[in-house]
């Protein structure tokens, strides 16, 4: 069973922040002991609380993401995590391309764990301005996540 979970969006201000939050509230309520980060492809955001509307509308779900900041992935990420999960096809092809050949963690997708939605990709809300849609699929890939790890 992975241990130790990072998801990775472009930014690290809306999607892969949120499935932390998220992630980490469910494995809580289910007992499972899990490390969980998130991180971002890009630098531009680093250091920076995840953006005001992704805040709000997982607030509205009972999930605090306030206490996050934006930072980047690391090469090193590949050693330290068990399972990295990408957002979406342009950041998984960019960690495919960083990831070393000796690093130790899986690389997926994260809608991969939410086969019934259709999904191929978490769309950015940053763009898209659909907050909870992406929360929607952000807690059905994390259910699908914990029903897998819990097999």
């Amino acid at each position: 069973m992975a241990q130790s979970i990072l998801f990775v969006c472009l930014g690290n201000i809306c999607r892969s922040p949120s499935a932390e939050g998220v992630l980490r509230r469910m494995a809580e309520a289910r007992g499972v002991a899990l490390e969980i980060d998130s991180a971002g492809t890009g630098d531009w955001h680093v250091g920076e609380p995840p953006y005001g509307p992704m805040q709000e509308a997982a607030k509205a779900r009972g999930y605090d993401l306030s206490p996050l900041r934006a930072r980047q992935v690391q090469r090193a990420d590949f050693e330290r995590y068990d399972l990295i999960l990408a957002m979406d096809d342009k950041n998984f092809a960019h960690l495919r391309r960083m990831q070393p050949e000796a690093g130790r963690a899986t690389l997926r997708l994260f809608t991969d764990y939410a086969p019934t939605t259709g999904a191929t990709e978490v769309p950015d809300p940053y763009y898209t301005r659909d907050f909870d849609g992406a929360l929607d699929l952000i807690e059905t890939a994390a259910r699908g996540l914990l029903d897998q790890l819990s097999e």
